[in-house]
């Protein structure tokens, strides 16, 4: 999923500059992965809103414990929840749910450093499995994999950070009372930057672009979409921070659909908040 950002007595997980990247984003996430013996705590809630026609209202959330093995190595398990409100959307039945959704295991491996390249690279992979079917709520047995690419460059060191995400999803699900497997595949491309205002203060603005498919090997593409919105980042003390995000949908489309927007298979708006403590 994306530490704290003080300009002085930076932790150890901070680079040579003082500026640890992995949170400064919004859904974009820097290639800092912190180092050991310093472990993190992170809540990370999203919500997706609006469908075309109807009310729609999902939120995810996560709580994932980070652990360094070094400073190129990290383990981050957790736990995941849903929650869905939905009534008059086309194609999907009217319900409310709230449950515990699964769990995943996220690793991170740092292939070189801000001060090694003119950019840092990261390789993120997460595997998680799934209760619940993220596009309807429903009861469902499902594998998910991630793999991407996490950039990021010091623009201006301390005060102007750029992040760059390449990232390629793929998912299996079969609901609960329903013969056959459903399989899905997207890709994202996201790129932020972020400037220091303040002590441990940060604004930004994100763009993402994201593909989807039927199928586990983009066979058979569905739509796709265009998000845009500002992004904030703040030490709330030397252990604990925030982040926050807003896109919105500005451009898309639907396959087989004459519409300016694919608000099937994504959303209208998509709202990220996080909360992180070291110890």
């Amino acid at each position: 999923m994306l530490a704290v950002c003080m300009m002085v007595a930076a932790p150890a997980s901070a680079s040579d500059h003082g500026v640890d990247t992995e949170h400064l984003f919004g859904f974009t996430e820097g290639s800092d992965i912190g180092a050991p013996p310093e472990k993190e705590l992170e809540s990370e809630t999203t919500a997706r809103l609006g469908k075309r026609g109807g009310a729609f209202r999902a939120v995810d959330s996560a709580l994932v414990l980070k652990v360094p093995l070094s400073d190129r190595f990290r383990l981050a398990p957790g736990l995941a929840f849903a929650g869905y409100a939905m009534r008059g959307v086309p194609g999907l039945d009217d319900r409310e749910v709230a449950a515990l959704a699964g769990g995943f295991i996220e690793t991170r491996a740092r292939i070189f450093t801000r001060d090694e390249a003119p950019f840092g690279l990261t390789l993120n992979t997460v595997i998680g499995g799934s209760r619940l079917d993220p596009a309807t709520g429903l009861a469902a047995s499902g594998l998910s994999v991630e793999a991407g690419l996490l950039m990021d460059r010091e623009i201006v060191p301390g005060e102007v950070v750029a992040g760059l995400n390449v990232v390629y999803a793929l998912g299996r699900s079969r609901l609960a009372g329903i013969a056959g497997d459903q399989q899905a595949s997207n890709v994202e491309i996201s790129g932020a930057v972020a400037k220091r205002f303040g002590p441990g203060l940060f604004l930004g603005l994100e763009a993402r672009y994201l593909r989807a498919y039927s199928g586990l090997g983009l066979d058979r593409f569905a739509g796709q979409a265009v998000y845009l919105g500002p992004t904030l980042y703040k030490t709330l003390t030397e252990e604990t921070w925030i982040s926050f995000t807003w896109g919105t949908q500005l451009a898309g489309s639907e396959a087989g659909a004459g519409e300016d927007r694919d608000l099937t298979n994504f959303d209208r708006h998509q709202v990220r908040l996080r909360i992180g403590t070291h110890f």
